[in-house]
Formats: C-alpha cells, sequence, structure tokens
C-alpha cells in the first residue's frame, strides 16, 4: 500500500541483490536486465512542468471558466454576440501564453540535456562516462571531489569525505569508507571511491525528498509572483458575490430586463478581471527563459529572473570568476638549504599517479608529473575546513602541503613575512612542510619543518574589468569570498578593477555574528573564507536588507549559492555546484554575467509597467461596482466596450512594451508600487464616470448612449496613463502611443455603428465635450495628491526613525 506523496513506481522484475566487483562492474547483459526489469536511475525529478501540466494550468483556470460561465449567460439572456469579444481575447492571450511557456520549456529541456551530469562508470572494467539517468541498481561508479551523489549506493572501494547538508541539514563534512552508505543529493568534499548504486530512481533518498516538496503547496515563489497570487485571490473571493448582487439589484430592485440585468454585471465582472496581467507575466518569463537559453544560459528556476533584477550585492570568488580556472605553478621558493632536486623530488611523490582533488592539485600534479620510488602508506585528502593534504611514505616520513597561515598556525609569524610578500603580488601560495609526527586531523605545529613555498597563479580572465565596471555603473556592489590569502585576493581584485579591493579582511578573524554583519559593510574582499562562513557572510548581507546573487564553481561554493537569493554556476566546475544553481553559465564566461541581470530587469521593470495599466480597469470596475450597488444607479458600461478599449489602451501596448530595452535595478515591493501609479488613473474613471451617471439621472439620458460617453472617458483615461508609463518617451514609445489614439478615435468616428459606439443627440454630445475636457484636469489633480501623500508619508517616516534613534 502506498502512502500519500510516496512516488509510484512501474512494476518491476525481482533482481537478486549482489556485491559488485569494483574493478569490473556490470556487463552490458546485466545492466540491460536492469534497465527491462525497472531498475533504472531516470531522468532527475524536471524543475520544470510538463508540456500537458502547462496547457492545463493556462487554459483550466478559474477566470477562464468565469469567462465561460458568463458568456453562457449572455448566450441565455440573448445578448448580442460582440458582447462576448472578451472570448476572443480570452482564448488568444491563452494560445500565446501556451505556445511560449512550451518553447521556453523545450529550449530549456535541450540544454538541461547538454548539462546533465556525466558519472565515471565502470562497465566491463572499463571507464565510461555516462549521464547519471542511464544508471542501473547495481552499477560501480567513480566518485571524486566536486561530484554529487546521484543515488544511493555503499562504497566498495577508497574513501570520501562526503557533505550532506544539502539533504540533511549536516554541515560537517563526513567520512565515507569502504561499506558505508552514501545518500543521493549529498556531494563529495575531497577523497575517491568507487561505490556501487543500490537505491535508484524515486527509491532513492533525494527522490523521496522531492517528492515531499512537489506535494508541499508552499513551494517557493518569487515577491511578485507571490503578490499576484494574492491579488488573483481577493479579486476571485470578492468576484462571485459581486456580481450576484449586481444582477439581482438591477433585476429585482430596478426591475431592468434579464438581458440588461445580464450585460451590466458582465460588463462589471470583465473590468475586475484581471485576465492577462498573471498570463503577461507568465509569457515573460517564459521568454526571457528562452532568450537566456540561446545564450548558453540554463534557467533552473523561473523564479530566478525575478531575483535577478533586484540584485544590489554580487558575491564572487577570485578563481574562476575574477580570474580563468586553469592555475599554474609559477615557482617553488625554498626555505632551507635543501637542494630543488630533492624539493621537486617530494612533490613529485606527492602528485604523481594521483587524481587531483581541486584545481591547484591539477596545477601540481602537471608541473610534478616525474614518477617516484618512494612507497606512501597513508594519505589525508584536503578539505576547505583544514586546507592541507598530507602523504606519509615508508621511509621518507610525512609531508604536509597546504595555506601556509593554516599549516603553521600559532608559528605562522616564522614564514609571515615570505609569503605575504609573494600574496601581495598575486600569487597563490603553498607551504610544503616536513611533518615528524603522525599526520591528524589536527597538527602539532611544533613537529613541522617548513621546507619551501609553492607560487601557484591565474591569468585575469580578459574581461573581467570591463564586467566590473559594468555593475560599479549599476549600483551592484561587489564583494569578493575566497578561500585564497586576502593580500593574494585583494590584489587580484585591484588587477580586475573592483572598486575598493584594498578593504580586505580575513575570514579567520571574523567569530560571532555581530563581526559577519560588521564585515560585510566595511569589506570588500574576504580571504580564508571556509564554506561555512561563505554561508555565514551571504546571510549578514540578508539580513542588512540587500538582494544576494552568488557565482560559484566549486564545492566549496555550494553552501552559499543555495543561501543566496540566486546561486549562478559556472558548468565547468563542480557538479555540485550546478545542482543546486537557479542558473548555469555553460559557457563559464562570467561577462554574461551584465546580459543576464540586464535580461532579468527588462522583463521586471517591464511586467510592472504593464500591469499598471492592467489594474488601472481592476481599480475601476471593483470601485464602480461596489459604488454602484450603493446608490443603485446602473453600472453604465457593456462588455463589448469594456473589451474594445482594454485592448487599446492595455493589451496591445502592454504586449509591446513588455519587450522594451529597461535596465534600471528593480527596488520595493510589487505590488505596492503598481497599485501606486495605477490608482490616481482608476480614482479618476471613478469620478469622471459617476459625473456622466449624475447627467444620466439629472436628464434623463439613455443607458446606450451613457455607455458610450463612460467608454469615451474610459478610453481618454487609458491614454493618459499610457503616456505616463510610455515615460521617457523614445521613437517606439511615441509610435505605440499614437498608434492607440488614432486607433481610438476611429472606432469612435468610422466604426463607431459597428462597435455600438452611440452619441447622436446634441445634449450627450455636449456631455461628452464636457467630461472629457475635465478628464485630463481630474487626472493630473490625482496625481498631484498621491504625490502629496507620497511626501507626507515620506516626512512621517523619518520623524519615526529620527525618534527611534534618540
Amino acid at each position: 500500500m502506498l502512502k500519500k506523496n510516496e512516488p509510484q513506481q512501474p512494476l518491476r522484475e525481482e533482481i537478486p541483490v549482489f556485491e559488485a566487483d569494483p574493478q569490473q562492474g556490470l556487463t552490458a547483459v546485466q545492466a540491460s536486465e536492469r534497465k527491462k526489469g525497472g531498475w533504472a536511475n531516470g531522468a532527475p525529478e524536471s524543475a520544470s512542468r510538463t508540456e500537458k501540466e502547462i496547457l492545463l494550468q493556462n487554459t483550466l483556470t478559474f477566470f477562464n471558466f468565469v469567462f465561460i460561465i458568463m458568456a453562457v449567460f449572455l448566450l441565455i439572456a440573448g445578448s448580442s454576440v460582440k458582447n462576448m469579444t472578451f472570448l476572443v481575447i480570452v482564448v488568444c492571450n491563452t494560445v500565446i501564453g501556451c505556445y511560449q511557456e512550451i518553447r521556453a520549456k523545450r529550449a530549456v529541456d535541450r540544454l538541461t540535456l547538454v548539462a546533465a551530469q556525466q558519472i565515471r562508470t565502470i562497465r566491463e572494467g572499463q571507464v565510461v562516462k555516462m549521464r547519471s539517468d542511464l544508471l542501473v541498481r547495481d552499477d560501480i561508479v567513480e566518485f571524486v571531489a566536486g561530484d554529487q551523489i546521484c543515488a544511493d549506493g555503499i562504497v566498495r572501494s577508497g574513501e570520501l569525505q562526503v557533505n550532506e547538508s544539502l539533504v540533511t541539514g549536516e554541515e560537517d563534512a563526513i567520512i565515507k569508507r569502504v561499506g558505508d552508505e552514501l545518500k543521493s543529493g549529498s556531494f563529495v568534499v575531497a577523497g575517491s571511491a568507487r561505490a556501487q548504486l543500490t537505491r535508484v530512481g524515486g527509491d532513492s533518498f533525494a527522490a523521496r525528498l522531492a517528492a515531499e516538496a512537489k506535494a508541499d503547496p508552499h513551494a517557493a515563489k518569487s515577491e511578485m509572483m507571490r503578490s499576484l497570487d494574492r491579488l488573483i485571490r481577493v479579486v476571485g473571493i470578492a468576484l462571485i458575490p459581486i456580481g450576484i448582487a449586481l444582477f439581482s439589484q438591477a433585476f429585482w430592485v430596478r426591475g431592468q430586463s434579464f438581458r440588461e440585468s445580464a450585460e451590466g454585471m458582465v460588463g462589471a465582472l470583465v473590468g475586475m478581471i484581471p485576465e492577462g496581467l498573471y498570463l503577461l507575466t507568465s509569457i515573460a518569463m517564459a521568454a526571457s527563459a528562452l532568450k537566456l537559453t540561446k545564450n548558453k544560459v540554463l534557467v533552473q528556476d523561473m523564479n530566478c529572473i525575478e531575483t535577478l533584477a533586484r540584485v544590489d550585492v554580487l558575491c564572487v570568488d577570485k578563481t574562476g570568476t575574477i580570474t580563468e580556472a586553469k592555475m599554474e605553478v609559477d615557482n617553488v621558493i625554498p626555505l632551507t638549504d635543501d637542494e630543488p632536486e630533492y624539493l621537486e623530488q617530494i612533490l613529485s611523490a606527492i602528485y604523481s599517479g594521483q587524481e587531483p582533488e581541486n584545481d591547484t592539485g591539477k596545477a601540481m600534479t602537471e608541473m610534478f608529473a616525474n614518477g617516484t620510488d618512494w612507497v606512501c602508506t597513508k594519505r589525508i585528502p584536503f578539505t576547505s575546513q583544514t586546507k592541507w593534504s598530507a602523504a606519509v611514505f615508508r621511509d621518507e616520513g610525512a609531508f604536509i602541503v597546504g595555506a601556509p597561515e593554516f599549516v603553521m598556525g600559532s608559528r605562522y609569524s616564522e614564514i609571515r613575512e615570505a609569503a605575504e610578500s609573494w600574496g601581495s603580488k598575486g600569487y597563490r601560495v603553498l607551504l610544503i612542510s616536513q611533518y615528524y609526527g603522525k599526520p591528524a586531523q589536527r597538527l602539532d605545529v611544533d613537529q613541522l619543518e617548513p621546507l619551501a613555498l609553492v607560487l601557484l597563479t591565474n591569468r585575469i580572465r580578459p574581461e573581467a574589468p570591463e564586467t566590473f565596471s559594468y555593475f560599479a555603473q549599476q549600483g551592484v556592489t561587489i564583494k569578493v569570498i575566497s578561500g585564497d590569502n586576502p593580500v593574494t585576493v585583494s590584489e587580484v581584485a585591484k588587477r580586475a578593477g573592483i572598486a575598493n579591493a584594498e578593504d580586505y579582511v580575513d575570514a579567520n578573524t571574523l567569530d560571532r555574528d555581530e563581526d559577519f554583519l560588521y564585515a560585510v559593510d566595511h569589506y570588500t574582499v574576504f580571504g580564508r573564507v571556509t564554506p561555512d562562513k561563505k554561508k555565514k557572510l551571504i546571510r549578514a548581507l540578508k539580513k542588512k536588507k540587500h538582494t544576494v546573487a552568488m557565482t560559484g564553481d566549486g564545492v566549496n561554493d555550494v553552501l552559499a549559492m543555495k543561501e543566496a537569493d540566486c546561486g549562478i554556476a559556472m558548468a565547468s566546475g563542480a557538479q555540485a555546484a550546478s545542482q543546486v544553481a537557479q542558473l548555469v553559465l555553460l559557457n563559464s564566461d562570467f561577462s554574461a554575467m551584465p546580459g543576464i541581470v540586464g535580461e532579468g530587469r527588462r522583463v521586471i521593470n517591464n511586467i510592472q509597467r504593464a500591469a499598471t495599466l492592467f489594474l488601472v480597469k481592476n481599480i475601476f470596475s471593483l470601485g464602480l461596482s461596489l459604488i454602484s450597488l450603493l446608490t443603485n444607479w446602473t453600472y453604465p458600461m457593456v462588455p463589448f466596450h469594456l473589451s474594445v478599449i482594454s485592448a487599446l489602451t492595455i493589451g496591445v501596448p502592454s504586449f509591446f512594451l513588455a519587450m522594451e530595452p529597461n535596465y534600471e535595478r528593480v527596488g520595493g515591493h510589487f505590488i505596492r508600487g503598481v497599485l501606486r501609479k495605477a490608482f490616481p488613473g482608476g480614482l479618476t474613471n471613478i469620478f469622471v464616470v459617476l459625473g456622466a451617471q449624475a447627467y444620466m439621472v439629472a436628464f434623463g439620458l439613455p443607458l446606450d448612449q451613457i455607455s458610450t460617453v463612460c467608454a469615451a472617458i474610459l478610453g481618454v483615461v487609458g491614454l493618459l496613463v499610457l503616456f505616463q508609463t510610455c515615460k521617457p518617451f523614445d521613437k517606439f514609445r511615441k509610435l505605440i502611443w499614437a498608434a492607440m489614439a488614432v486607433a481610438l478615435v476611429v472606432c469612435f468616428t468610422w466604426l463607431g455603428s459597428f462597435f455600438e459606439l452611440r452619441a447622436s443627440s446634441m445634449s450627450v454630445q455636449l456631455v461628452m465635450a464636457t467630461l472629457l475636457i475635465m478628464t485630463p484636469t481630474v487626472f493630473f489633480a490625482m496625481q498631484r495628491v498621491f504625490d502629496w501623500f507620497d511626501k507626507l508619508v515620506l516626512w512621517i517616516r523619518k520623524r519615526f526613525l529620527r525618534r527611534k534613534k534618540t
């Protein structure tokens, strides 16, 4: 019996579990049997929706259901088919939305396949690279530092240090030896081992967690999407009772015909529903993801597009971001009278024939690849916490290689001058020491003899200075967070053109939360940062109300990337980093960052701009509906007129404005900012339309004529709001505004009879002219009132903060 939320698995053929040979792995026949038997790992749980889900979620919406009910109601009432034109807009919106989202999904899925994790797998004694979804149960796979564990397994040979914080929350590295269990979703910090996969696909630990997360209705959404959800929820709740009340009042109280009552109710509800806003947002986000995909940027979480628009702090690592990922050994500086050949022999013994654990190890292995007859009896791998590695040899003793201050500890002053003089020139400095004891996780510094300094260097990326200059101009603060010596990192940051790079601090001096909060305000460069302290720095920045993006390419960046508002990984780095990031730069090109941030800003700024147009209509319809219920006045708008005016002042211009370049940093609360811009237009509509209704009551004007007057008022206010939204004007925006103005004039003149816009009598024409002349004055007066209100709120807030400080 399956429990609720437990992933259902296909029927499987039972295949006995056995202990696979770590040197041989499975045969092709055994792998095929397991695949046919249903024991394949399968594709990882996709963050994107299926095409069927996209179609259903865009089609079977609450508002689409309401629109269909309203259309049926109008049909029963015998209303004109023209009053059902809102269905055409709904269908077009739905079709365009489905097309854009499916198109974007397919592009992202193709890119996801390109970026899929490649696992070293042992098949028939050969090491082959396979996508993780092609693995089967009992496969022997090889894990090294930086790999994310793709399925549950048991270590069969070798030794690993594994971080399970992504799945268990425990951040300390755990040593896994032969026979120990590996949890999928954790990542390898150090070491190498071969493991047999025991639970794959939906049976794995990570898959079961993912199933629970997918069943959680409170999945994380961006601030904008949460605001839209709340708005739609409020409108949805208010819609039905207001509709019933409007129809009942018109039909039972005022004694209007069934047709007139139905048209008045539908006219009000069509205006209240923000039918295009949510869809426009989804389309714009999908189109943005598609655009980024074409630039080899994999979007793994659609919400990150909005986050990028709000980013004001970008945290970067030195290696792979400021500098090229590949390191080179530049020189070896002896600290004793030992011959250079002896030092080279030591380094060759340590690094030759070993799988490099990180970029530093790769550089050392390439330089010191000579063979050796020294017999190694024990190795201690490098970790981000200890920042050193060790090797013990049968006759020659033990040697330590690592960061000088971490290796020497309290004796660091003995070599400080030499180490920091080279570090200040931008070199990464390693210390080689002989150790006269048995190396353990904690070294006895009295047993150390420093032998030499190894100088390594990374070339600064040619495009880095220009990229950092762009961020400085855009008001985005750069923080450099690195595991290297802070003096070295500061020098490299200066050469890359990062502002205030001379302000650096050693993270070893940061212990309390208060230290981190102070440091993020006063320093730009952070050196000797462990993975846990990287996470604490990101957390401190967020506590200071910053929106933080973090770029990284190594295992030591994973915790910080997960803590950041937006994690951005270089595909050339550790697989674990790519797995937790919201964005993956497949070309590992940091110079793409300005374009990515700019795209996020363009999309969100344009959505905010378009949202103002939508909400003017919603505020007007909701407000006028409530006033109609209180005053017993007839709701003056018919669905056909509202659809035409909405299309020309909202739908068409918002579509074009959503594609405009707009690269200002996004700030503030989404719905609050949009409502602030929409209220003057919405209240102007209410005020002037109430004036038209007063004329109708006072002079007994016919309802169909007043409907035309109200449509004209909405058209003029719509153009005024569009005018404000298009600022600052360029040629394209001038063209949009002029085209919509001409289209409205044509609708009210040459096409007036088709659109049933009638103002035939002289009295109605005079009323229309009077109200249209006063409309701009009312609109700009409303703008002035809201500006004064903003200043008053700001003054009160400043007074309150001043009093709070004193």
